[in-house]
């Protein structure tokens, strides 16, 4: 009697995508950051149940977290609400709800810019950051418009074409990319632009001013400057209409300056 063959599976495995914002799960932007992926691959949203905007890397550890399941929200998509901060919700969703690493974490759209500094303050980044941390590539999306009524289009199109790529190949599991998107329509976009971070940074001060009740309260204001005239930065290719893609890391080891300390730091 013949053998019967074995028919290999030619089924591949879907790719898991977790998306988190820092605008909170009722945003413009995240919502778009949904329906630009779709088909991709499984896509399941935990975010922030408010705005947690230049929360950083926060994590809460002073009282409980919650989590509500919102699956009214994205049209066939699972998604939850967290009460705590954008690094809390990639926490909990590989945790908790994944049990397990996504193929891929996706933050954004953030309503306004992450370039240069701002990435040391952004919600958003930070985490795109936590999921790199735990291996898991990730990328952060921000478009430089503020308004509610902002048109993601552009965004949109280079976040499915970042993502499309991310997942079709073997890639560094530390991964992440910061990816600002200037506020221009999408035919005027002029393409990806690999950048390194401007130096720049807001020019601060505090605001002072008094109260009904006659206290005085701060508050913070500044102007953005931008120290950098290269040619090669995120600022630079935002002002000229590219979309910049800045590769960044959790590592904060300044390299060289090490080099020198080894060779002149008096240790003993």
């Amino acid at each position: 009697m013949a053998k019967a063959k074995k028919v290999a599976s030619n089924t591949k495995k879907e790719p898991v995508i977790l998306i988190t914002n820092d605008d909170g799960i009722t945003a413009p932007g995240i919502k778009a950051l949904v329906e630009s992926v779709k088909g991709l691959g499984k896509i399941v949203v935990v975010a922030p149940d408010k705005p947690q905007s230049g929360m950083g890397h926060a994590i809460t550890i002073g009282h409980p977290l919650r989590l509500q399941q919102m699956n009214n929200l994205f049209e066939g998509v699972e998604a939850w609400s967290c009460s705590g901060t954008p690094v809390d919700c990639v926490k909990l969703a590989v945790d908790k709800i994944l049990k397990g690493k996504p193929d891929i974490c996706l933050s954004g759209i953030n309503h306004g810019a992450n370039h240069s500094i701002n990435v040391i303050y952004s919600g958003t980044m930070s985490a795109a950051l936590e999921a790199a941390i735990e291996s898991i590539p990730s990328i952060g999306f921000s478009l430089l418009d503020y308004s509610v009524e902002a048109d993601f289009t552009g965004a949109q199109h280079y976040a499915r074409l970042l993502v499309t790529q991310v997942l079709g190949k073997k890639i560094d599991k530390h991964l992440c990319l910061n990816v600002n998107v200037p506020p221009v329509s999408k035919d005027l976009l002029k393409g990806l632009k690999v950048c390194r971070q401007a130096y720049a940074k807001y020019e601060e001060e505090f605001a002072e001013r008094k109260d009904p009740h006659n206290k005085t309260y701060y508050w913070l204001t500044g102007e953005f400057v931008n120290f950098d005239k290269g040619k090669d930065t995120d600022v630079w290719a935002l002002k000229n209409n590219y979309v910049s893609v800045v590769p960044v890391q959790f590592d904060l080891t300044y390299y060289k300056l090490k080099d020198k300390l080894e060779q002149s730091l008096i240790t003993k």
